[in-house]
């Protein structure tokens, strides 16, 4: 089991980070399985709005509920998310590597992605998880100290990435 975990303080470097790697792992012929966030560029994100990409080839999903003006809160749609688990789940067929954007609130009680990561993991897949430091201490408890931090540099993480999948492969 290879699970491995990036987590900055910089506000979406995280995710930056995870989507450049699937980005350039696609480009390589690395079949991976999983959710990225993609990150627009300069154009302004809507604070509540939470868009996931569907690995290896899309579709975007948006797991956010609409709480109309003024909301100062951000709510998760878990009827979505599970949706993007499910989509994701029929997607680990023939893959070699899963990526998380987020292990969060949902994962940290169970729910989420948490199954999948587990099942990569029993596959012998590589795994690849986003972890705010908020979550960081919830997420390693749910790894049982086998999770291994990554440095947040795209081009560390797909050199562990190539790696980790060639040793899968052999």
């Amino acid at each position: 089991m290879d699970i491995r975990y990036v987590s900055s303080d910089q506000d979406q470097q995280t995710n930056l980070i995870l989507a450049t790697v699937a980005e350039r792992a696609a480009a390589e012929g690395i079949q991976l399985a999983g959710t990225v966030q993609p990150v627009m560029g300069d154009a302004p994100q809507q604070k509540c709005e939470i868009v996931l990409r569907l690995l290896p080839d899309g579709p975007i999903r948006n797991i956010s509920m609409d709480l109309g003006p003024g909301a100062t809160g951000c709510r998760l749609d878990a009827g979505a998310l599970e949706q993007a688990v499910l989509e994701v789940q029929a997607r680990m067929a023939g893959a070699e590597g899963l990526v998380v954007n987020k292990f969060g609130k949902q994962e940290a009680a169970g729910r989420g992605l948490v199954d999948i990561i587990s099942q990569a993991c029993a596959a012998g897949l590589p795994v690849l998880v986003g972890v705010s430091p908020e979550w960081r201490a919830a997420f390693l408890a749910f790894a049982s100290g086998t999770a291994e931090p990554l440095p947040a540099d795209a081009d560390r993480v797909m050199d562990w990435l190539r790696a980790a999948c060639r040793a899968q492969a052999a």
